[in-house]
């Protein structure tokens, strides 16, 4: 039976986030009962040379919107804007958008009024937040990772506004002992491993040095953060077997929680074993 206070009790469940990033999700495993093996696939790293973003930054004024599609863009940009002289007060004339939760709360405890977070947290999401009508004409700042896809600036700039791009970090491969997480791959003794990025999923077949997921994997179950992530995974040949309605670490725990539930439920009056 299943301990309803702690549902991944003999779990072991492998968090593939940067380091700095993992902890909210490894502890809401553990105060579920499941086992974390912490393995980071991708290291943040500063972009090459902040020239484009300093020299956008400082004429922030000028944007009508900035928008933040992750997370970890918003301490760079915070760490440019001091750098070129500038304070929060420079941003009161803008409207700021959030790709998510984590990422509005990142910036109000900085002391920025989010005014969109988009009911999907995704690019796709912001875009069905906002109208052409309303953005055509528009100065958009989109700081974010080198590697984001571009179908939030191409839709914005479609519709007539004016979108400045600004690489506020990279996503470089972790440099992490490969050898433990192979031979718990090996014995099977991994019951589900976790991903909350594309670049994480990439990054860990790179890592396994692997011809695909599945042979990376060994067979055990993969849960993502959501649907874009879930591409991947079946892109490079892995099966998406649990992903998050709620884009967020919280939705990505229900998500994993509710899989195991449903397995334990009677089937024909028997639960599964």
């Amino acid at each position: 039976m299943m301990d309803k206070d702690r549902p991944l009790a003999g779990k072991k469940i492998v968090v593939t986030r940067a380091r700095a990033q993992a902890g909210d999700l490894a502890e809401q495993i553990e105060a579920a009962g499941g086992q974390v093996f912490e393995f980071p696939t991708i290291e943040i790293q500063p972009p090459e040379n902040f020239a484009d973003f300093d020299a956008a930054v400082e004429k922030i004024e000028n944007y009508h919107w900035l928008i933040f599609t992750s997370v970890n863009a918003v301490e760079p940009f915070l760490s440019r804007l001091l750098r070129v002289g500038k304070t929060l007060d420079s941003l009161q004339g803008l409207k700021i958008g959030a790709i998510g939760p984590e990422t509005a709360k990142t910036l109000a405890s900085a002391g920025i009024k989010v005014d969109l977070i988009p009911q999907r947290y995704q690019a796709e999401g912001i875009l069905d937040a906002v109208t052409p009508e309303a953005m055509k004409g528009k100065r958009v700042l989109i700081p974010r990772a080198a590697e984001a896809r571009e179908i939030l600036p191409e839709r914005l700039r479609a519709w007539g506004a004016s979108v400045d791009v600004v690489i506020a970090y990279r996503t470089g491969l972790s440099d992490v002992d490969v050898q433990p997480l192979a031979e718990l791959l090996h014995q099977g003794a991994i019951d589900v491993i976790t991903f909350t990025s594309s670049s994480t999923v990439n990054n860990f077949v790179r890592l396994l040095g692997c011809a695909n997921l599945a042979e990376a994997t060994g067979g055990c179950e993969i849960a993502c953060i959501g649907p874009i992530t879930a591409q991947t995974v079946v892109r490079l040949g892995g099966r998406a077997d649990i992903v998050a309605n709620e884009f967020t670490v919280a939705g990505l725990m229900r998500a994993i929680i509710e899989h195991f539930r449903s397995k334990m439920k009677p089937l024909n009056g028997v639960a599964e074993a």
